[in-house]
């Protein structure tokens, strides 16, 4: 069995969830953990993040509800209004960093996610990937190698894929998959100790 957690980077609920995740794989070290990006932000959907007008009142409720913190770099692309998420750019990242360290993919899927949440920073441009793989002792030149790679747009869409497979409709999803049976052990929020509860019940 395998957990697989399907995310995208720009979603505030899976950054809410990143800490529940992060516990999950603490427990349970000897399950392998597959990260998937899901394209929540693609095609029409790539606008200004003004045009999304619940923003700020959907990140007061994750932050209520999960404990997230909004740092003052991600407060000021808010207020300026004109920054595009692109889902399909962060799942590339995703991709170089899961290429240079796979074992650590849900480590750096939570990372990722501070560095736009917290810092600001955008999950389009190359310098914040070799920021992220410098920070974490990789080799920041084979990530931004990856990253702008024609490799790392088919990955993006292997991504989308396997989640559209996977009947993952929202995210985050954490899901058990063991051969042909897949189990939602959590869709959106959960605590670490439901999941265990869940992964329990498989056994």
């Amino acid at each position: 069995m395998q957990l697989v957690h399907a995310f995208d980077a720009y979603c505030g609920w899976s950054h809410g969830f990143s800490p529940t995740l992060r516990e999950v794989v603490s427990r349970h070290p000897d399950l392998p953990v597959e990260v998937i990006s899901g394209g929540l932000f693609t095609g029409s959907r790539r606008v200004p993040i003004r045009e999304f007008g619940h923003v700020q009142d959907a990140n007061a409720q994750i932050a209520e509800l999960t404990g997230a913190r909004f740092g003052e770099g991600y407060d000021r692309l808010i207020a300026d209004g004109s920054f595009v998420m692109d889902s399909e750019a962060a799942a590339r990242g995703v991709a170089a960093l899961r290429r240079a360290a796979p074992d650590r993919s849900a480590e750096l899927a939570g990372t990722l996610q501070r560095a736009f949440y917290v810092d600001g920073l955008s999950l389009s441009e190359a310098a914040t990937y070799r920021k992220v793989a410098e920070d974490a002792g990789l080799d920041a030149d084979a990530v931004v190698a990856a990253f702008e790679s024609p490799e790392a747009d088919d990955a993006a869409a292997d991504d989308f894929r396997r989640c559209a497979d996977l009947g993952v409709t929202g995210y985050p999803t954490l899901l058990a998959v063991d051969g042909g049976s897949v189990t939602a052990l959590a869709r959106g929020r959960a605590t670490a100790d439901e999941v265990d509860r869940r992964l329990a019940a498989l056994s």
